[in-house]
């Protein structure tokens, strides 16, 4: 499994911590920035990776930024993303079980940093439940633009 990697200013710090629990946890990632915490628009980053996820480059995603709202709204813009918040880790397997979410987003200012492991493993662990939750995610996919 490859996972596409984005992050602002905002979200550098916990872009790094996830970059280092990937490596530990021998998933490969492909990291589309940024390199630092200087003040940066999260656009640039957070469409890199999405992008990757809506092309199959990559199988999931995750971007990060002060409140994740930005990077949920730039990821979800892209055909085939399912980006989803998540600052705990039920959060994130609801969005996996319920809503086959495939990139998490975290919010550096909301996402306790105790949680980052606990969330990122959920998140990567849980299946689509499929069913009733399918019909759902139908409905989404059939009025993607692009």
């Amino acid at each position: 499994m490859r996972i596409a990697l984005g992050a602002d200013h905002r979200g550098y710090k916990y872009k790094v911590i996830i970059k280092n629990l990937l490596i530990s946890k021998n998933i490969g990632s492909e990291d589309f920035g940024t390199s630092s915490d200087k003040s940066c628009d999260y656009p640039d980053f957070g469409l890199q990776a999405a992008e990757a996820v809506g092309e199959h480059v990559v199988e999931m995603g995750i971007v990060i930024c002060g409140t994740g709202n930005g990077m949920a709204m730039t990821a979800n813009k892209v055909k085939g993303v399912r980006a989803a918040l998540a600052i705990n880790p039920e959060m994130a397997r609801l969005a996996r079980a319920h809503n086959d979410a495939n990139m998490l987003v975290l919010s550096e200012m909301f996402t306790p940093e105790d949680q980052i492991e606990a969330i990122l493993d959920t998140f990567l662990n849980t299946n689509f439940e499929g069913d009733r939750h399918a019909r759902r995610v139908d409905k989404i996919i059939k009025y993607e633009k692009g």
